[in-house]
């Protein structure tokens, strides 16, 4: 019973937006970008917005703080790695206003369980940022498949009902 009274404020339709964080990719071959667009159609969520943006720390974070639309939730894919060029992690941890550790935790863990020790190599991120709650994600399909149905989609109305303090 307690954790149905938990689940109370729960929302049931989400606004999602959507940015991948490339400097090559385009929509027509944003593989990412459109697993993350059918697991949230899939789970009866809006589309707020779909964006693609050069990973650079500068439009990403012009991004994240004024996004093109409303969003209850903005799932970003790429940039997350070791490589110079990922510097999703530091345009958005300086903006996270409330991290959620064991997001980052949990997706190395089960990572962990698919591809062994190459792992602790993501940077995956999220907190709260704004309104809106933050999840930074790698760029690989299977990474953003593995979070977006063992993490992200489950917990989606639970999450917009908390921060909205219902």
């Amino acid at each position: 019973m307690a954790h149905r009274n938990h689940h109370h404020g729960d929302s049931t339709s989400v606004r999602i937006g959507v940015v991948t964080i490339s400097d090559t990719r385009t929509e027509a071959d944003d593989t990412s970008g459109q697993r993350i667009r059918e697991s949230v159609a899939a789970a009866g969520h809006e589309l707020a917005f779909y964006r693609i943006v050069k990973d650079e720390p500068r439009d990403i974070a012009a991004l994240i703080r004024s996004p093109p639309a409303e969003a209850d939730v903005i799932v970003t894919n790429g940039g997350t790695g070791l490589a110079p060029r990922d510097t999703t992690f530091e345009a958005v941890s300086e903006l996270i206003e409330r991290e959620i550790p064991g997001f980052g935790e949990l997706f190395r863990m089960l990572s962990y369980e698919q591809i062994g020790a190459a792992a602790m190599l993501s940077r995956a991120v999220a907190g709260t940022v704004g309104k809106s709650v933050v999840f930074c994600l790698p760029g690989s399909s299977k990474a953003v498949e593995l979070a977006m149905a063992e993490l992200i989609v489950p917990q989606l109305g639970h999450l917009v009902g908390l921060m909205s303090g219902r």
